[in-house]
Formats: structure tokens, C-alpha cells, sequence
């Protein structure tokens, strides 16, 4: 069955826009939970822009399905994920000058880094999960880093202009999913996905979880974040599709 892993740095983001303790994104952690979340994701990033080390030590006493450690290859975080146990690691790339994260880990790029901090972490007993995009070079290297899992990057299939393009990024993503399980890889999707296209997406065989955020959050400040939760789940699978709330969009 599809499993979605709820992104909170946005709770932190708002928290962080005024130094204040409030929200509490372990506090949102819960009532994700609550509302049917199979995960939750959380991106310690290196600048501290939203989560904070305090948070990740609150939310691995607190989150009761699993709980994704997203980070940057450092040995800082590696160290710190050593030190905190996450049930799983996502190493992804990060820029200090980016708003959100802009593409795919180049793995193939940083072979011999990479594969030092995947075999660091999964002795540990952490898996580690690479965050790609979809494209051939970077599923072989996935492959031999020995990383348990890949997130494909849906950026291009959510910024697609028109059905047509829509199309031909949804046809990379089934390809790359079905090359990365020949591989022995398994297999996560996230980045920009919202209720509106998030159905193809989740119709795709094999993929086993969708990350979401910044969709989740933004409706959550305006019904509440276990309603939210809800009716993600409830578009990945269709019924609001077909209850006429949620109807797919092209740009």
C-alpha cells in the first residue's frame, strides 16, 4: 500500500520567522500522526533556516510511525544522525541560496562521499535513501553507493507547462521507477507534489512512499493539519478526485 511521510519544515519556517517556540513542529508531528500520516519527514538543514536540532531529538521520542531524517552529506549531519537514530536518512542537496531544494542529488557527481556516508549509516542500521532525479546515470549510481532506497524528484513533473509536458515527465518517472526496482532499489517520490497532481503520481507501480509537504501545510493553516493530512491521503488514492473536491490541473 502507498504510504505518505509528512513534511513539517514549513511549521518551523513560521516558527522561525520570529524566534519565537511557536508553532511546534513536533506538536504538528502528532497531529499529522493523527490525521493518518505513515511518516513524518523533517530537513535539518545546515544554515538551521527551520528545523533545529532540538526538534529532531523531540521527534524521534515522539513520532510513533517513522521518522525520515532528510540532511545534507556532511559529516556534521552524519555524525548527528548517527547520534539521534532516524528510522531512515534522505540525503539531498542543498545550496544556501535556495529557497527549497532545486534538483536531484548528483550522486554520480560525488560517487566516493556518498557511498562513504551510506555505508557510515546503514552499519549504523540506519537506511539511507538517495533524493535523484529521474534520469539513468544517477539510478546506477544509486545502485552502487549500495543506498536502500531513491526518492525520485518530481519537481519537473509538478512545473510542467500543459498536459503534453505533464505527460512526458510522468512517462521519465515511471521508467526511472521501473529501472530503479530492476536495480534492487527501492523506491519514494516527492518534491512539489499538491492535491491537484498528486494522483498519477501515486498511480505509479512501485512507488511505496510520497514525501509532501509545503501542499499539506498550506492547507492546514486553513482547515487544520489533520483534516489536511486526511485528504491528502484521500487524493493520492482518488476519492476526492472522484467526489469533484480536488480535480487535476494542467498549467
Amino acid at each position: 500500500m502507498l504510504s505518505l511521510g509528512v513534511n513539517i519544515d514549513h511549521v518551523a519556517t513560521v516558527r522561525q520567522a520570529r524566534r519565537a517556540v511557536e508553532p511546534d513542529p513536533v506538536a504538528a508531528a502528532v497531529l499529522a500522526e493523527l490525521g493518518g500520516a505513515d511518516g513524518i519527514t523533517a530537513h535539518l538543514r545546515e544554515d538551521r533556516r527551520h528545523i533545529q536540532d532540538r526538534d529532531v531529538r523531540l521527534l524521534r521520542q515522539m513520532v510513533r510511525t517513522h521518522l525520515n531524517l532528510e540532511m545534507a552529506c556532511t559529516e556534521e549531519m552524519v555524525a548527528l544522525a548517527l547520534a539521534i537514530q532516524p528510522d531512515y536518512v534522505t540525503l539531498v542537496p542543498e545550496r544556501r541560496e535556495e529557497v527549497t531544494t532545486e534538483g536531484g542529488l548528483d550522486v554520480a557527481g560525488q560517487q566516493p562521499r556518498i557511498t562513504q556516508a551510506v555505508l557510515t549509516l546503514q552499519a549504523a542500521g540506519i537506511p539511507v535513501s538517495l533524493f535523484i532525479d529521474p534520469d539513468a546515470p544517477q539510478l546506477l549510481a544509486a545502485q552502487a553507493s549500495g543506498a536502500k532506497f531513491i526518492e525520485l524528484h518530481t519537481g519537473r513533473y509538478a512545473e510542467a507547462k500543459g498536459e503534453a509536458q505533464q505527460a512526458q515527465t510522468l512517462t521519465q518517472l515511471e521508467n526511472a521507477t521501473a529501472k530503479a526496482q530492476a536495480l534492487g532499489l527501492r523506491v519514494n517520490a516527492g518534491h512539489g507534489l499538491t492535491y491537484w497532481n498528486v494522483g498519477p503520481i501515486a498511480r505509479i507501480l512501485g512507488i511505496e512512499e510520497l514525501n509532501i509537504g509545503h501542499s499539506i501545510m498550506a492547507r492546514a493553516m486553513l482547515v487544520g493539519m489533520e483534516r489536511a493530512v486526511r485528504e491528502m491521503k484521500e487524493a493520492m488514492f482518488g476519492r476526492l478526485e472522484r467526489d469533484g473536491l480536488f480535480k487535476i490541473r494542467s498549467r
